[in-house]
Formats: structure tokens, C-alpha cells, sequence
């Protein structure tokens, strides 16, 4: 991202240009929040949104690391990430204050999932999952923050839209961007996962065994056909409801139905179903198989992670718990609208408010005062969304 789009979000947003002589903008004026701190582990079970894209890559990339040793690492250019100014001050400050102690602390990596063939999980396709995943890597704690696809926000370029947008302009740079510049988080890596080798993982398994409704037939079987057609091959259509067993077209056809009741949110449970469906199935599964299971997968998972990066984040996965997951915009601090021919979008009630809440849950900071930045895409927000909230 050039000097020039930098500047145009400044001048978007009446944000500040740093001093010339290099001096810190001035701290915002602290803003102390009444809300009784949250028991976010209580929300655990109600809000992984597509889960499944997260346990695939971690799956994965950790086989990989410890069977073959390969994996394709996806350079980015990180000058072309832009970071919030007051969370690079605010960083930079904490890591001097910190400089004697042993700590690693926390990494943020975002995992953007894709329904891309091979090959085309880079700029030009919609990211549908959007997930931020914090690791404690001292207490060994993983927090996990769905973005909604639909979710209103600047793009990265001045632009507001939805934010999958950004991925489909951009790439995962422009991702990213859009991520810290809205979130005020400093996030420089990332996982990408594409759905086509989902397929042939499930097959290597030999299916994997799901409770198929009525309400849910006829839309597994539409989904089968246009992948069947885009991928020039046949299918088994499903014909009876209850427990059974799903080959791989038909599983991934079940994870994106959207249609039934509980659209958005009842999609991601059937992702949770598949998921733990497949787990079960690999327990029992041999060596050859799940490297059967890897040598499909691979060529759908793209990282500016290295080999060691991953293992000494996965190398101990047995390790790590998740302790809370949420989805943003907070439930409480969000509203649907359509926004003309933007179509139909999630609304952050103000966005400051909801950077407020993601960073008490990230960080535990209960009064976070989000950035200046934050403060004017806010409000730009707010003023872009106005006439279309009823």
C-alpha cells in the first residue's frame, strides 16, 4: 500500500500527521467504561463462527511439519501492512518496559478461509472466514475472534464495504490492513485455507458420519451440483435424511448450506459437525492415510509462516487450550442494514465501542482507549450507515 493511499485514509478520517520532528501523537483522553468485566469463557459454545478453517490449518501445517518437512510459505511485504501509529507508540513503549523479562507473549495470526480452487488463494477471491487467533504463547491460551464477512468497515483503501472485500482487493495484505486499521491490532501474519481440498481430505478418510435434516437435503444436493459442474465431475446425491455417511463432495456441500433456518450461524455448526466428525474419523486413521489427508490438503493451504514458526506454535499443540471465543461485532453492539446496492451488512453500533470490547478480551485491558484512528473510521462509519438504521 503506497504513501498516497496512506495519506488519503489521514485525510479521510481528520486523523493527525505525526509531528516533524518524530514526536508520538498526544495519548487520546482516557475514557473509563462502566461495563462489569465479562466472563467471556461463558459465550465459548456460541460464537465459533467456522471453526473448521482454523482446525484445518492447524491440523495440517503440524502433520506437515513433523512427517515432510514442506510447505509453501507465501512472502508479504510488510511495509505494505499499515499498523495503527498509536499501537506502533504504544508497542514499542511496552516492549521497553518489558525488556528484562522472559516473556514471548501474545501473537496474533489472522486465518482467512477461501472457496477457491488451488492455486487462487491470493487477491481476486472473497475471504468467507475471517478469524483472528490470539495465542498466549506463555500461558499456552488461544483466543479466538470471528470477523464477520459481512461486517461494515474501511477496506484498507479509503473504501468501505464488506470487509471480505478487502482480501478480494488485495490480498492478504490489504487483509491485514484492514484488520489493524479498524481493530487496532498489529497483525503481520496469516493462514490461508481453500475449501477444494476438503473434498479429497474427507475421501482419504473414507467418509465421515453426519446427521442429515429434511430442511437440508435439497440444498446439500444444489450445492453438490455447481461444484460438480465447476469441477467437471459426477456426484452421489443425498436421498434420505438421519445418520450417515457423507463422502467428501457431499460433507463440504453440508458445510456451506446457509439457507435453513439459522442461516450464517447454523452454517458454522454444520462446519463444527464436519469438524468433529473428521477428528473423529483420524483418531483411528493410520499413518498413510492421514498423509494421504496431508498430500490433498496442501495445495489449498497458503502462510507467510515459516516451518519453525509453526512448530513452535503447533509443536506443542496438546499444550494449548481455546479459553473464549466471540464473534465481531459483539452481539450486543452490532445491527444488520442495507446499505443500497452494498447490499445487506453488519453494522458495528459504533466501532470504537466494539475495538473497546475485543481488546478487553484479547488483552483483559477493561479500559482501552481505542486509537485516534479507530475514533475517525468510527465515526466515518457512523455517518456512511446513518440513513439506512431504522
Amino acid at each position: 500500500m503506497d504513501d498516497q493511499i496512506k495519506n488519503s485514509q489521514k485525510e479521510s478520517t481528520g486523523l493527525p500527521e505525526k509531528t516533524e520532528n518524530g514526536e508520538s501523537f498526544e495519548k487520546a483522553e482516557g475514557k473509563v467504561s462502566g461495563r462489569k468485566k465479562r466472563n467471556w469463557k461463558l459465550n465459548i459454545p456460541l460464537f465459533i463462527v467456522e471453526v473448521l478453517i482454523l482446525a484445518i490449518a492447524a491440523a495440517v501445517l503440524y502433520v506437515i511439519t513433523t512427517t515432510t518437512n514442506e510447505i509453501e510459505r507465501t512472502a508479504i511485504d510488510e511495509e505494505n501492512i499499515i499498523i495503527n501509529e498509536e499501537v506502533v507508540e504504544t508497542k514499542e513503549e511496552q516492549e521497553k518496559e518489558e525488556v528484562e523479562e522472559v516473556k514471548k507473549g501474545i501473537r496474533n495470526i489472522a486465518l482467512f478461509g477461501v472457496d477457491a480452487r488451488d492455486g487462487e488463494l491470493g487477491r481476486g477471491t472473497r475471504s468467507d472466514t475471517i478469524i483472528i487467533a490470539s495465542i498466549n504463547q506463555d500461558t499456552h491460551e488461544i483466543k479466538l475472534v470471528s470477523v464477520y464477512r459481512d461486517t461494515y468497515l474501511n477496506l484498507g483503501n479509503d473504501s468501505y464495504n464488506k470487509c471480505n472485500g478487502a482480501y478480494a482487493n488485495g490480498g492478504p495484505e490489504q487483509a491485514l490492513t484492514m484488520l489493524n486499521i479498524n481493530l487496532d491490532m498489529d497483525i503481520t501474519d496469516y493462514v490461508t485455507v481453500g475449501f477444494s481440498g476438503l473434498i479429497d481430505a474427507i475421501d482419504c478418510l473414507g467418509g465421515i458420519e453426519i446427521e442429515v435434516t429434511e430442511s437440508e437435503i435439497n440444498h446439500l444436493n444444489n450445492y453438490q451440483l455447481c461444484m460438480a459442474e465447476e469441477l467437471g465431475v459426477d456426484y452421489i446425491p443425498v436421498t434420505e435424511t438421519g445418520l450417515q455417511t457423507l463422502n467428501g463432495m457431499q460433507a463440504t456441500a453440508y458445510c456451506r448450506i446457509r439457507y435453513t433456518k439459522g442461516d450464517d450461524f447454523r452454517r458454522a455448526e454444520r462446519q463444527r459437525d464436519v469438524l468433529d466428525a473428521m477428528m473423529i474419523k483420524a483418531k483411528g486413521a493410520s499413518l498413510t492415510t492421514l498423509r494421504d489427508v496431508v498430500t490433498s490438503v496442501l495445495p489449498s493451504v497458503n502462510t507467510s509462516l515459516n516451518v519453525n514458526e509453526i512448530i513452535s506454535v503447533l509443536g506443542t499443540v496438546a499444550e494449548y487450550n481455546v479459553i473464549a471465543s466471540e464473534g465481531f461485532p459483539f452481539q450486543s453492539e452490532r445491527t444488520n442494514a442495507t446499505l443500497g446496492s452494498k447490499g445487506d451488512c453488519i453494522i458495528p453500533t459504533t466501532l470504537e465501542e466494539n475495538v473497546e470490547m475485543l481488546h478487553e478480551l484479547l488483552y483483559e485491558e477493561e479500559n482501552y482507549t481505542p486509537s485516534r484512528q479507530v475514533k475517525g473510521l468510527s465515526d466515518e462509519i457512523a455517518q456512511q450507515t446513518a440513513e439506512y438504521i431504522q
